[in-house]
């Protein structure tokens, strides 16, 4: 951590060695320490200054007779079930949602693209994945399907970037860049393990705390935005999230 100093006018013997009385020491030593306060506060982890909403909600059942369920933890589901996440940032962070097929495919969900974040990434707008009211729906390669979230306070350009060399591999190298990028979420959330997620809860709506049973929802109609929770963290949240697909 650099400082940044004024300089102080010493008092000079003829000979150029320094000497400095009793007192202006001790201001000295307090203007340091006090600097050295200052500095500290500001390399500070702020607490809780990643904070957004998220849900990730799955649908079963045919129209007219769907059911309805949040997603919280490891679970299972089958083909032609849907799923559909949903992210609302309280604060300003980087939130990733990147999705491993059973056959180690990669899907970037969110951010959109590779202009979401310059270009349309707002506090307090509700992000839909997919987009509006459409669904993922899981095909018939059974199997597990990964979803990894992350946010960060600071952007993930090397994730990013992994990414991208992905996409524009070839079809013979895809393997391989599926695995760097795996490894690298392993490496930043090693890079991070010592910011703890202060809290994952139930929001509040008129009143009352959403559960995970919520009733009296359309699943045909629902806005998955009233089953969202929100989370805290210092610097940097992870969760993976594996669906044993059937």
């Amino acid at each position: 951590m650099s400082i940044a100093v004024q300089s102080l006018s010493p008092l000079l013997k003829g000979n150029g060695t320094m000497r400095v009385k009793p007192w202006t020491r001790l201001y000295v030593l307090l203007l340091f320490l006090g600097m050295s306060s200052i500095g500290y506060a500001q390399d500070a982890p702020s607490d809780n200054n990643i904070r957004y909403n998220w849900a990730f909600v799955a649908r079963s059942g045919n129209a007219g007779s769907r059911r309805i369920g949040v997603v919280t933890k490891d679970t299972s589901m089958k083909s032609g079930d849907e799923f559909k996440l949903f992210v609302n940032l309280v604060k300003p962070a980087f939130v990733y949602v990147i999705h491993k097929s059973p056959t180690n495919e990669l899907s970037l969900l969110f951010p959109y693209d590779s202009t979401t974040f310059e270009k349309d990434y707002k506090l307090d707008k509700n992000y839909y994945i997919p987009k509006g009211r459409e669904w993922f729906r899981l095909d018939k390669n059974s199997g597990t399907e990964t979803f990894y979230v992350l946010a960060s306070s600071e952007r993930l350009t090397g994730l990013e970037n992994d990414l991208r060399t992905y996409f524009i591999s070839a079809a013979n190298n895809k393997a391989d860049a599926a695995n760097f990028v795996v490894n690298e979420i392993k490496d930043i959330k090693k890079k991070f393990r010592t910011f703890a997620t202060i809290a994952e809860r139930p929001i509040s709506i008129a009143g009352n705390v959403r559960g995970e049973k919520q009733s009296a929802a359309d699943p045909d109609r629902i806005d998955i935005a009233q089953l969202a929770s929100e989370v805290l963290a210092n610097n940097f949240f992870s969760k993976t999230i594996s669906i044993d697909h059937k």
